[in-house]
């Protein structure tokens, strides 16, 4: 989900509320204690020089804070501040979130809850680590119930 997906969803909503990917929620009592950007500059396994910027949300919860309410519209106003002074780029949105450590999660919107979405790592360089490329697997249409034979020369498919 991108930082302006998020602002649009925000204005349909009268109350924020984080889903986690086991389907509990961040505490009501969250409060966003950074909005900022992500840049990493880095060399994947096949030596390609890379770039990622990522919009960053950290989520943070107080146990004594227990009456705190963010509303859509304060942090609507923490991201157009951000994006004045940091000059926030449109980029994806990652979220930290401290449960038994630092968990970074993506973001995407039900219509009317953030759902935090797992993230994995990859190998960005696969061709050059020699790992098969996985294709995915193509129905065949059929005529009368039977799979249409493979083109083959002289077969009259073309």
């Amino acid at each position: 989900m991108k930082l302006s997906e998020v602002k649009k969803a925000l204005e349909g909503i009268d109350s924020l509320a984080f889903q986690l990917p086991d389907e509990s929620f961040v505490p009501q009592n969250f409060h966003i204690t950074e909005v900022g950007m992500i840049t990493k500059n880095f060399i994947d396994c096949g030596g390609t020089i890379r770039t990622e910027n990522k919009v960053n949300f950290q989520l943070w919860q107080d146990e004594q804070d227990i009456d705190h309410r963010l509303k859509p519209g304060k942090l609507n106003d923490i991201i157009q501040l951000s994006e004045r002074v940091l000059g926030l780029e449109d980029a994806e949105i990652e979220v930290e979130y401290q449960e038994y450590t630092i968990g970074k999660y993506g973001l995407e919107f039900d219509g009317k809850k953030f759902l935090l979405t797992n993230t994995a790592t990859d190998c960005l360089a696969k061709d050059k680590c020699g790992i098969p490329v996985q294709t995915k697997a193509v129905e065949l249409p059929k005529v009368g119930g039977e799979p249409v034979p493979a083109c083959v020369p002289g077969g009259g498919c073309c």
